[in-house]
This record gives structure tokens, C-alpha cells and sequence, in this order.
């Protein structure tokens, strides 16, 4: 089934991307949203050659939601209304000043279809009524895959994603990539370390590096490997600097070594508790790392 190819964002964000700031459209500005497709908007239709009911948009959306009440979906008068846009789109036309990218998954990810402004016209096969995102203005610099970003050499793979627990109590809040005990880990975004926590191999060792771009207003924080002897509090990192070697702190068997990515908004030294905590404390990271040129996976 398609929906199993989707990499599934639980909140929409602002995103960062090509030095500009994408906001997304938030519940506030959705309700301005009247069913027309005006000057400015890009828009959706139900049905092919712009027919059926409208949904129409001024800024990017990573996740239109899949149930009413409360996703985007179509409110012109004709076809389709009332319906969520997701995976229901046949056609658009891009009335704004900015190219737009219809994207396969939601963040941002996947197949997609550029429309430049003002264009008129059918989504592809690949993306008709199988559309989960789209993006203002998308940078075409190549993405590459998260888990290889983190180890680099032949890369990792992701062993849970966001709020993914299947087998374990709570809300699961970061990304867990895993490779091999002892590879190097690589920092994700730069920053300055304002946590260290160096921990050891057993479930009681949990090791924790805190990193918080100012810039971006988010902190990054890596659990379960180990600290670099020479990481400091105070210390700038840059992107892509090796930070630590994969191993099992605070996880209670080898094998189940892996480096847990946690995105949290704003100035935050420690990682939000998953395991056993009902409640997500995070919002969904995809967009984010999308923004910062990875494929979340």
C-alpha cells in the first residue's frame, strides 16, 4: 500500500530552507482559506484540467492530516468537497509569484512535481491523488540520507523512527539510527555544546551531547554513543564533525546499539523522556532535517 512509503509528519513548521524562512500554514492562517483560487495562492483540485473543488494555499504544508476535523481539505463548491486534500488531488494551478513542489511524502520527501508560477496543470501519475506535501520556493541543492550523514563511510540505517515504538511503552521522541559499535557519529547541524554527559555501555550509562544552534533556534541532542574525549561545553561544532562513537550508553544490550537524534525547539539540555511517557513533548522532526538537506531516512 502507498501509505506505507510515506514519512508521516505529526505537526506542520516553519522550515529554514535556501536562507529564506517557508512558514507553513498554521490553523490560524488556515482559516482565511475560502475555496477560490486567487491571485497570490497556489491551489489545488479534485478532479483533472482544474476542475472539482478547490483547496488553496500562500505558503508551504509538510503534512495535510488525513481525518476531519482538522486536516486541509478542499472547499470550493463541485467535487470533492469537504474531502482531505491528502491523496485526493488531481490537478493545480500555481497562482503565486514562486515556484511549487508537489511532493510523493509528507516533509517534503520523495517524488515530485514542480509547477513555476503561474502554471496550469495534471499532477503526474506518480503524484495524482497521491500527494502529501508541497513546498514554496524549494531548494534543488541534493539531499542525502540521514542515517548516512550521521555515519558517514557506508552510512547507517534508521531502527525507529519518530514516535515509533512498537514493542516499548511511550512516545518515542527523536529519530534512532543505528550502524555498528564503534563508528564514528558525526554531528547532524553545527552549534555550540551547552550538555555533555558521558555515560558507559549498560542500561544505567545513558551519555547525552546537547547541541544548540542559535540560528536555527533548535538544539540537537545524541544519546547512547559515546562523548569524544576532546568535546567540551562551550565548544563550537561544526557540521559534519565527528562527535562521538556509536555504543550502547543507557541501552541494556550490544546489540541494540544505535545514536538516538532528538530535535527540540529552542535551548534545551536534556532529551524529553520516551520511554513509558505517554505524552510527546517534541514535534515531529522530519520537516526540520528535510530543511537542513537530509532525507529522513
Amino acid at each position: 500500500m502507498r501509505t506505507l512509503n510515506r514519512i508521516l509528519t505529526g505537526t506542520t513548521v516553519a522550515v529554514a530552507l535556501g536562507g529564506a524562512v517557508l512558514a507553513t500554514a498554521s490553523p490560524a492562517s488556515a482559516a482565511t482559506r475560502n475555496g477560490a483560487c486567487q491571485t497570490g495562492e497556489f491551489c489545488y483540485y479534485f478532479n483533472s484540467n482544474t476542475k472539482g473543488s478547490v483547496s488553496d494555499f500562500t505558503g508551504s504544508v509538510g503534512d495535510y492530516g488525513t481525518k476531519q476535523p482538522g486536516c486541509f481539505d478542499f472547499k470550493g463548491k463541485g467535487a470533492g468537497k469537504g474531502k482531505c486534500i491528502k491523496n485526493a488531488a488531481a490537478s493545480v494551478w500555481n497562482r503565486s509569484t514562486k515556484t511549487v513542489r508537489v511532493y510523493f511524502n509528507s516533509g517534503y520527501s520523495g517524488t515530485y512535481q514542480d509547477f513555476k508560477a503561474g502554471a496550469k496543470g495534471n499532477l503526474k501519475a506518480s503524484l495524482k491523488n497521491q500527494n502529501a506535501s508541497h513546498q514554496f520556493s524549494p531548494s534543488n541543492s541534493k539531499r542525502v540520507n540521514m542515517s548516512y550523514a550521521l555515519y558517514k563511510a557506508s552510512g547507517g540505517h534508521i531502527s525507529c523512527k519518530f514516535d515509533g515504538y512498537t514493542s516499548t511503552s511511550g512516545r518515542h521522541e527523536g529519530i534512532d539510527i543505528a550502524r555498528r559499535v564503534g563508528s564514528d557519529v558525526h554531528a547532524l547541524t553545527s552549534g555550540k555544546i551547552i550538555y555533555i554527559a558521558r555515560g558507559f555501555n549498560g542500561g544505567r550509562g545513558l551519555s547525552t551531547i546537547s547541541i544548540y544552534n542559535a540560528s536555527l533556534k533548535k538544539t540537537v541532542i545524541y544519546l547512547h554513543s559515546a562523548p569524544r574525549s576532546s568535546l567540551r561545553v562551550g565548544q563550537n561544532i561544526k557540521r559534519g564533525q565527528i562527535i562521538a562513537d556509536e555504543a550502547w550508553h543507557g541501552v541494556s544490550y550490544a546489540s541494540a546499539a544505535h545514536t538516538h537524534v532528538e530535535m527540540r525547539p529552542g535551548y534545551q539540555k536534556l532529551a524529553s523522556k520516551s520511554v513509558g511517557d505517554p505524552v510527546l513533548t517534541n514535534p515531529n522532526p522530519n520537516a526540520f532535517w528535510v530543511s537542513q538537506g537530509y532525507n529522513v531516512r
